[in-house]
Order: structure tokens, then sequence, then C-alpha cells
């Protein structure tokens, strides 16, 4: 009997996890999913759920024209895994038919032959029917919010983006986003990041990666830094700072920067990245509600828990872990961190507010709401005059509007609403 595909059947398990148990791809990683692989099949397994996750509508139109009925969950992972490999990532066939069949019998002897006969016929599914489909639909309740918010054809456009998926941003330590770019083969963005074409398959071996010359972070994540522009000796707190991208950004701009998390794991990874990049901050496992600092700060960072609905293009198992009931409770969350944020501050101190989300309630009605609260309270939007920064990104509430349907010739960028407040 032929031994099942180890990344082949940890993908499947990942896919199940994500569409059944409501996991996130990120939390299954944590607890060890693939913790008993080898890292070339760690990698491969991580990147066939990522494809299937991402193109999981696609696949389930294919597969309704070939199946009577939905097979148990198990079964149809494997199917819908069988689908991408074949379809979207052009694998031969017959290879992929036959470890679908193998998984299958490790799991339920009787629907093999299902799996069997299932695949072979999806196998023979033109390119042009494929690609013809239209992107995966996000969840009835986010496309209606974001139908409501920004229309049917820029939701459409989103859509479009997070079938796409997401290229590689890099920010360089030193600032030189040129350099890096030619050393790497790279382009340099329209707000100054670093963009690879294509995923590398181990990040960890590019050039300058060792030497902590530049680290991990979508252009869109890392301006709120920029809007921030920390000067040199300014004291400055990362509020929900791991894994640290825009702490190293801060630092390395010569800021004095405390960075602060709720999580000591995700602490442990800012203190790597920290280590590799080689600069200095001090760093507080804490929760932000509680904590106070001894003296205020000049600035301060918040990048705000949220339904990360930006990132779906990058993270295409958020849908299946979000749900609306969710949303209440996240949305006060963030007005108490603005809350405690501002009082952090010392007078003339600014506050930086973002969230990698789509949705106003954690966005635009966050600004709009604290300045109600907090009289005397203004938006800066002057920090906001940063190159690539288009004029209609900016809303009439003061905060820049990022959607993933930007820059679709380029790649795309995260969704994320960012502010800066005054007092």
């Amino acid at each position: 009997m032929n031994r099942a595909d180890p990344a082949r059947q940890a993908a499947a398990a990942l896919i199940l996890g994500v569409t059944e148990g409501g996991a996130t791809l990120s939390d299954l990683l944590a607890n060890g999913a693939l913790s008993s692989l080898a890292p070339p099949d760690r990698a491969r397994a991580q990147r066939l759920a990522l494809l299937t996750l991402r193109h999981l509508g696609s696949a389930d139109a294919v597969l309704r024209a070939h199946l009577r009925r939905t097979p148990p969950p198990e079964i149809l992972a494997i199917l819908r895994l069988a689908t991408v490999e074949m379809l979207e990532e052009g694998a031969p066939a017959h290879g992929v038919v036959d470890a679908a069949v193998t998984l299958a019998r490790g799991r339920a002897e009787s629907f093999a032959g299902l799996v069997n006969a299932v695949a072979r016929k999806v196998g023979a599914t033109s390119p042009e029917t494929w690609t013809a489909l239209p992107p995966p639909a996000m969840p009835d309740w986010l496309r209606g919010r974001l139908m409501n918010a920004w229309g049917r054809r820029a939701v459409l456009a989103m859509e479009l983006a997070h079938r796409r998926g997401a290229p590689l941003d890099l920010t360089p330590k030193s600032g030189d986003a040129a350099g890096l770019a030619e050393t790497l083969g790279g382009a340099v963005t329209a707000t100054g990041s670093v963009r690879l074409s294509g995923h590398p398959k181990q990040v960890s071996q590019l050039p300058g990666y060792t030497a902590g010359d530049w680290w991990v972070q979508d252009a869109a994540a890392a301006l709120p830094a920029r809007v921030l522009a920390p000067r040199a000796g300014e004291r400055v707190l990362d509020l929900c700072a791991a894994p640290g991208g825009k702490t190293l950004q801060l630092a390395a701009a010569g800021a004095s920067v405390t960075a602060l998390d709720i999580s000591a794991p995700r602490m442990a990874r800012l203190a790597a990245n920290l280590a590799r990049c080689g600069v200095e901050a001090t760093q507080v496992v804490a929760d932000a509600l509680v904590w106070a600092p001894e003296t205020p700060f000049d600035a301060v960072l918040l990048d705000a828990p949220c339904s990360a609905t930006g990132t779906i293009r990058r993270h295409p198992d958020l849908p299946f872990a979000r749900d609306p009931a969710s949303l209440r409770a996240l949305a006060a969350l963030q007005a108490e961190l603005i809350d405690r944020a501002l009082g952090f501050l010392a007078p003339g101190g600014r506050l930086v507010f973002a969230t990698c989300s789509l949705l106003r309630e954690e966005g635009e009605e966050q600004v709009t709401a604290a300045l109600a609260r907090h009289p005397g309270l203004v938006v800066d939007t002057a920090a906001l005059a940063l190159p690539g920064v288009e004029a209609g990104w900016i809303g009439p509430e003061g905060g820049l509007r990022l959607r993933p349907d930007y820059w679709p010739e380029t790649g795309g960028i995260d969704g994320f609403l960012i502010a800066c407040l005054r007092r």
C-alpha cells in the first residue's frame, strides 16, 4: 500500500482545521500542526493549504458538477486540495489523483472510489473553464458590510485581489529601498517598500536576512510608523507591538521605543527580530488596559487588535475564523485602547491609530467617536502627506484608508485605516 504524502496529508488537515474548526492557520501552526514534518514538507504543506483556501470557492464550483451530495468534511478537504493542485498549480493529474486516493483510503476506505472518480473528472477540466470562474466571494456578513461602505465595484475588485494573493514586501533597516531592491532584484513601491515578485522558498536564505538588513512587512503595515514620523531621541510607545515590524521601524529611526504586547510568545518573536536586526527597544509583556507608564510618551503607535479583514489576500483562512458576533467586542476594545493610549501622551503628544481592517466600525467610525469623546482632540491630516499616498485615499474624517484593490497592476496592498490624532 502506498504511503500517504506527508505534506499533502498535513495540508488537508490544515484545510479541515480552518473550514471545520474555525481556527486560523497561524493558530494551528503555533499549536504544532506541522511540527512532525521535515522543513521542506512543512513549507510545502503550508503553501498547499494557503493556495487551496485562497481558491476554495472556485474549487467548490468545479466539484459541485461532479458530486451528487457533499461528502464528509475529511473527504471534501482532500478533493478541494486535489482540485486546486491540478487546476491552479498545474500539477500532473495522474500523480494528484493517486495521492488523493491514498489520502482517502487513510481516512475512509469506502470513499476511495468516489475520490478517484471525481478527481479524474476534475483533472479533465479545461484551463479556460477554471480561469473563467469568478473570484471566491467573501462571507455574506463581511461582503454586505463592505458593499454598504465601498460599493459593489470595489468589493468585486477586492475579491479579485484576494484571489491573486500578495507579493513579498520588505522594509530596509537603512531606509535605502533602492539599494535593497537592486540587491534582491525587487522593485520599490510608491510608498518606499521593496516588493519582490514571486515568493522565495525560504525567506531566511535571501541576502541580508541573517545580517538583519531588512524585515518582512506589507507596504501598508509600514505606513503607520511613517505617519508617526519619530524623531531621534523621542520616547515612543508601540502598543500591541508584536511581532515587531513597527517597533523595528521606530527604533531604526532613532526613537527610544517601548514595545508592549499582552502575548509572551508573540513578544518572544519580537525579541528575536530585534536581535537579528541589531536594534534595541524596551520590551514589556502586559495588558495595555491595566499597565501604566512611569512617565508619559512623546508619541504612541496603536495598531489595535481587529478583524484583520484587510489581510485576506495574505491570509485566506481569516474569513472562516471570523464572524460578526466578535465585531462588537473588538470595536469596544479598540475604543478603550484609544482612550488608554491618549492618557499615555505628554502634552502636545500624538497618537497614530491603525487597524488592518476593511470595516468602517474598526476604522473611520473609531476616529470619529474618539474625536467626540475627547474635546480638543484633532486629526492631523498633514501627517498623512507621504510619498505614494494619493489624496483620494484620505477620507472626510481625516484617516488614511487603504484597500486591497489599490495598486492592482503591481500586486495590491493590505487594507488599513491609519489616523494621526493630536490634542
